[in-house]
């Protein structure tokens, strides 16, 4: 909950922080019951939002952004504080928590985008390469999932009959 109360003039109605964050209100009620977010309530039970909660819902988009779950967006979230931005070192400790986090999704994009042109593993067999890199699904007697994506090697192709 938020410790202080925030001035009425500093508030936000569910729908001028919908418009204003380019969320649903659904959304927004969402991200209220995981505790990423946090409402007063009004006399008549109506809820108000400090204009802070603009920079939080931010965060948490482009923490999704780089693929991180509603959990870890929280997590961080919590070592912030809601009522102001963070201070450099606040959002320092964010940064390098999630860093190693972002460099191994680089690296996943990465060999993606170099295998991409390639058969990755998936064992579907429906790509002409598939029966030279993935003869009888072998992939899938390894593991689930698009094996040659994940780091396995692809065995190499055999050789075209014509070569030696």
């Amino acid at each position: 909950m938020i410790a202080a109360v925030t001035p009425p003039h500093d508030r936000l109605t569910i729908g001028e922080l919908s418009a204003r964050s380019g969320l649903a209100t659904s959304a927004l009620r969402y991200y209220e019951e995981l505790g990423l977010i946090h409402a007063q309530r009004t006399s008549g039970g109506q809820r108000r939002y400090p204009r802070a909660t603009l920079r939080r819902v931010a965060f948490v988009r482009a923490a999704q952004q780089v693929g991180l779950s509603l959990e870890e967006a929280r997590r961080a979230l919590a070592t912030l504080p809601e009522n102001r931005p963070p201070t450099a070192v606040e959002w320092a400790g964010v940064a390098a928590a999630w860093q190693d986090r972002i460099d191994a999704q680089i690296a996943d994009l990465q060999r993606l985008r170099a295998r991409l042109g390639d058969c990755i593993g998936c064992g579907c067999l429906s790509l002409r390469k598939c029966g030279l890199y993935n003869p009888d699904d072998t992939a899938a007697r390894t593991g689930a999932g698009a094996r040659y994506l994940l780091g396995e090697e692809a065995p190499p192709p055999p050789a075209s009959p014509g070569a030696r």
